[in-house]
């Protein structure tokens, strides 16, 4: 974990340096990513969240232990070194089981946090904020650091049993829940300063009395609600004043930063801005998969001007269906206006068309769009037309005529952001 307490360091030494914290199970985003890393000479910290990845498979169906696979397997395949990889877990805890109570759902969370750490997983987010069945709404904060110094226990036993690097952790949780605001007209409220005192404080006094106070100085961050948020089809921007209360408090703390969840969609200086005011990790999930969506809808337009309409993909409309046959990811965050529900469906900021890409309909027609395009490359006038950023960036030379290029390099326009502002070059 040498880079990430290199980077508390420098932060500390007052250098605006962060790193930014790709949170997916996209597999092309993935490798999307880990060409962007290659070609910047960066490490990919890589986090799965609870609901994507679990014992009992997630979403995904993946446990951690065939999660990692895959990633080392695709890292060997891009020619990125596996020292240059590093697994994290997000929102790990009862957030799967809050309908269970909470001495089950926390059984459950033992059993996962053990699977992450055995599995390599060595930046660990220790999120117990949720309410279980047969808890008070909202949780207090002794309840909550009790439950994360238990699963911090767990951890420790665990990578003490599989051996390796020891793992950094992050407390803390940010407001609204995962994955955007459901209400574009939702004030955004920012974690006070004395909030975030507390957090930290309970949980130090907490963990020193569970006796793990050998494990506060690889406590590196801290969640809070920075100011930055994203709904179905509104963004709200970091405004560094409002938090630089906020900002003075955590640089007084000397092991760690703040985490900043949802920072999707910022501007590049925007994300510059939290990186200075000690926002050191930078967590992007949707923004990702949201250009995995548009380059994808963009090669169907291709496709249907370009190839026998017999014989095309038809994705988007097998996503939308896959959509309708099972709408527990989207229901209750989108509108019930059919019109508007469509246009969340395919265009939300939330993205919630992301939990759909597993789908073995909507694999297969992706894979069938993808060898459209491969056996009969199209145009560079469609691809001008469609995706004009990938055209220049082809008449450029910078990347070869394939789909999964195209697609890459999508996905390489929105980590670019997130290197410049973790990775600021020194001026001339």
């Amino acid at each position: 974990m040498k880079v990430l307490l290199d980077m508390v360091d420098q932060q500390k030494k007052g250098y605006a340096v962060g790193i930014y914290s790709v949170c997916t199970s996209n597999a092309l985003v993935i490798e999307a990513a880990m060409q962007h890393v290659l070609l910047h000479n960066e490490t990919l910290l890589l986090e799965a969240t609870s609901n994507q990845v679990n014992q009992d498979g997630g979403y995904t169906g993946m446990t951690p232990k065939t999660f990692r696979q895959m990633v080392l397997t695709m890292a060997e395949r891009v020619g990125l070194p596996q020292e240059r990889v590093i697994l994290g877990g997000d929102h790990l805890g009862p957030n799967c089981w809050q309908h269970l109570t909470a001495e089950q759902a926390m059984a459950k969370s033992d059993v996962l946090i053990e699977q992450y750490v055995s599995a390599g997983f060595r930046k660990i987010h220790l999120d117990c904020s949720m309410s279980c069945c047969d808890d008070p709404v909202p949780l207090g904060d002794e309840t909550v650091a009790n439950r994360a110094a238990r699963l911090c226990q767990v951890a420790e036993n665990a990578w003490k049993a599989s051996g390796g690097e020891a793992p950094v952790y992050v407390i803390g949780t940010e407001v609204p829940v995962p994955g955007g605001t459901q209400d574009d007209s939702e004030e955004l409220e920012l974690t006070s300063v004395e909030d975030a005192k507390t957090t930290i404080e309970i949980h130090q006094k907490t963990f020193s009395e569970a006796g793990l106070s050998h494990v506060w100085s690889r406590i590196i961050g801290l969640v809070v609600q920075p100011g930055v948020e994203f709904g179905l089809h509104k963004i709200d921007a970091f405004v560094p004043e409002k938090a630089h209360d906020l900002s003075a408090m955590i640089n007084k703390h000397p092991n760690m930063v703040f985490e900043a969840h949802s920072t999707d969609y910022q501007s590049q200086q925007h994300l510059a801005d939290l990186v200075k005011a000690h926002f050191g990790i930078l967590k992007v999930g949707p923004w990702l998969t949201f250009a995995f969506r548009e380059a994808c809808f963009a090669l169907e337009c291709i496709e249907q001007e370009w190839i026998d309409s017999t014989i095309c993909s038809q994705l988007r409309n097998t996503l939308l269906q896959a959509m309708q046959d099972n709408s527990s990811y989207w229901k209750k965050y989108y509108s019930e206006d059919s019109r508007l529900q469509l246009l969340d469906c395919k265009y939300s900021l939330s993205d919630r068309i992301r939990y759909y890409w597993p789908d073995k309909n909507v694999e297969d027609a992706l894979a069938k769009l993808i060898e459209n395009l491969q056996q009969n490359p199209p145009p560079l006038t469609l691809i001008s037309q469609y995706m004009p950023e990938q055209y220049h960036a082809l008449q450029a030379g910078e990347i070869a005529l394939s789909v999964n290029a195209l697609i890459f390099h999508k996905i390489s326009l929105v980590l670019k952001q997130y290197s410049a502002a973790c990775y600021p070059q020194p001026a001339n």
